[in-house]
C-alpha cells in the first residue's frame, strides 16, 4: 500500500493530466453533433495514423521485453481504433448516397 502511495505522490502532477484529460476529453465529445462526427472521426483516424508510426518506431527501438509489450499494445489499439473509425465512417456516409431505384 506504501508503493502505491508514494507512487501516487511522486507522480501526482502527471496523474492529475490525465485524469483531466479524460474529463475534458469525455466532455468534448459528448456534445458533439451529429453531423460533425464523419470529419471528427476522420481526424481520429489520422491521429491514430501518427500513433502506429509513433509505437512502430518505439518497438522498434526496445531494449527490453516491455517496451516491446507496450508498443505493441499500442499498435493494436490505435490499428483497431482506426479499422473501427473507418467502419463507423463508411456507415455514416452510406446513410447519406441515394438509394438506386430499380427501372421497369
Amino acid at each position: 500500500m506504501t508503493e502505491i502511495v508514494s507512487f501516487i505522490f511522486e507522480y501526482r502532477q502527471e496523474i492529475f493530466v490525465i485524469v483531466l484529460a479524460i474529463f475534458l476529453g469525455f466532455e468534448v465529445i459528448a456534445h458533439v453533433p451529429s453531423v460533425l462526427h464523419t470529419p471528427l472521426m476522420s481526424g481520429a483516424n489520422a491521429i491514430s495514423g501518427v500513433v502506429i508510426i509513433g509505437a512502430l518506431i518505439y518497438a522498434g527501438h526496445a531494449h527490453s521485453w516491455v517496451d516491446v509489450l507496450i508498443g505493441s499494445i499500442a499498435i493494436f489499439f490505435a490499428t483497431l481504433n482506426v479499422v473501427g473509425g473507418f467502419a463507423v465512417t463508411d456507415r455514416m456516409l452510406e446513410m447519406f448516397k441515394k438509394k438506386k431505384t430499380e427501372k421497369k
